[in-house]
């Protein structure tokens, strides 16, 4: 019995080593793509479209940063309604933060509001525009920024904006009710996980997730999800959202500032909200809004409106923003 028993286990053993070279291989195949994507991917080229608002722009330097903007006078923070603004307003100014869109991304680099509320103050220098009184639009992590000019201007800070009028839209201004998406909260809580992460991530993944936070009736094109996707991937930009997504920490660590500043002002605040963002939810969000910042008028969109009003209803987001700066 012993002898068959040592014959049988003879007889299965090139069997077992052809299992182990296929598994083997099985996790070759796996593996080579992965570490492909994780030591670079080239990324997209632009658009026609983007290459178009790529060539009109300008740069300047921000402690040796380069900084992307378009236009010159007034500040109006808004990319995505550009051209009405341009022909309601004789100034308007877009600009890209440090880590977005065609500004640098620096990595290693401690990204903060601090840090980006002062690259707006530069720019501002820059044009001679300190001495003007600024409308402010802002929108998500824009707001957050806003803010912070806000508290400088408030507390007459050196180099500080003089604001007109404040006008904010679906950001998360109040850490108790705001609610990131899980890879936001798996890129701004875990160090080991977050180098990973930022490098396995793809266009598919990008594409599902910025469609969750859009209506279920305004979706991005194709192209106007590509587009966004280029513009996140240009210059690595994809390999620093660990570091910029900071800032939801740091709303937490500075409410009392930013909260504060808001509640305080005496400048003219609006706030266009879409109902149906799952970030900033209602009703939780406009009620305790409406509770805080009694100065501020508020409007909110039709109910299939989600984080990004501003992109999903043009229209009503510039109607509303048109009648508040009418309004003083």
């Amino acid at each position: 019995d012993s002898r068959h028993s040592e014959e049988c286990m003879a007889c299965d053993s090139p069997a077992s080593e052809l299992k182990m070279r296929e598994w083997w291989i099985h996790v070759g195949l796996i593996c080579i793509p992965l570490v492909a994507v994780y030591l670079h991917v080239p990324p997209p080229q632009l658009s026609p479209a983007l290459h178009k608002w790529h060539s009109g722009g300008e740069v300047f330097h921000f402690r040796g940063r380069r900084i992307f903007y378009r236009g010159r006078g007034a500040l109006l923070g808004c990319l995505l309604i550009w051209e009405p603004l341009t022909q309601r307003f004789h100034r308007v100014i877009a600009l890209d933060f440090l880590g977005f869109g065609f500004s640098d991304k620096p990595r290693p680099h401690h990204y903060s509001v601090f840090e980006q509320a002062s690259v707006v103050e530069a720019l501002v220098a820059r044009l001679g525009l300190s001495s003007q009184r600024v409308n402010l639009v802002a929108h998500d992590y824009g707001d957050t920024v806003a803010l912070e000019l806000l508290y400088r201007s408030d507390q007459n800070r050196t180099g500080h904006l003089t604001l007109n009028s404040l006008c904010l839209s679906n950001g998360g201004l109040f850490p108790e009710t705001h609610y990131p998406r899980l890879l936001q909260r798996l890129l701004k809580d875990s160090t080991f996980l977050a180098p990973l992460l930022t490098r396995l991530t793809n266009y598919m993944i990008f594409k599902k997730g910025i469609g969750e936070v859009f209506g279920p009736y305004t979706q991005p094109t194709d192209a106007e999800f590509w587009d966004m996707w280029t513009s996140l991937r240009y210059n690595d930009g994809n390999l620093v959202l660990d570091s910029i997504l900071q800032y939801i920490n740091q709303r937490l660590i500075h409410r009392e500032r930013w909260v504060g500043a808001l509640t305080s002002t005496f400048v003219p605040l609006h706030m266009i909200y879409g109902p149906l963002d799952p970030v900033n939810p209602h009703p939780q969000f406009i009620p305790l809004y409406r509770q805080l910042v009694q100065r501020s008028t508020v409007t909110i969109l039709d109910e299939h409106i989600s984080h990004y009003p501003q992109l999903e209803d043009p229209t009503s987001f510039l109607n509303a923003y048109f009648n508040f700066i009418h309004s003083f």
